[in-house]
């Protein structure tokens, strides 16, 4: 206890830094859905799929019908996407990183039904999905 009262500002510093590499991990992520989830939702129809990677990645294989609207231009994108606000939004990238920011920015623009590809791609490819080049 004495070396805690001795030491409290780098006690308090490792605190906050600790709590500052922890929040990623812990931040809410948004809705997610496996490959299998996706797949029902675009069986089921009514789905509107959107690939957020580059181009070279699109065109290197995607999912069938996705329709590629790159991260970077997605603000500016948006207007394109008015007519699916009533349908479900799959975005999707290669890990799932992006999907996540781009359900965000979606979500903020009114388009209440938008989840990610959890894993994306690679998760789509590792289950056998059939990918479109």
């Amino acid at each position: 206890m004495k070396f805690i009262l001795d030491n409290i500002l780098f006690v308090a510093l490792a605190a906050v830094s600790g709590g500052a590499l922890l929040w990623p991990a812990l931040a809410p992520k948004g809705r997610r859905a496996t490959p299998l989830q996706v797949t029902q939702l675009i069986n089921r129809g009514k789905t509107t799929l959107i690939d957020v990677r580059s181009a070279e990645e699109f065109a290197a294989g995607h999912v069938r019908d996705a329709k590629n609207v790159p991260l970077a231009d997605l603000g500016n994108r948006i207007g394109e996407l008015e007519k699916s606000k009533g349908r479900t939004i799959v975005v999707i990238c290669q890990a799932g990183a992006r999907s996540d920011k781009a359900v965000r920015q979606l979500k903020a623009a009114g388009f209440e039904d938008a989840l990610s590809l959890e894993g994306g791609m690679t998760a789509w490819t590792a289950a056998g999905l059939p990918v479109t080049k």
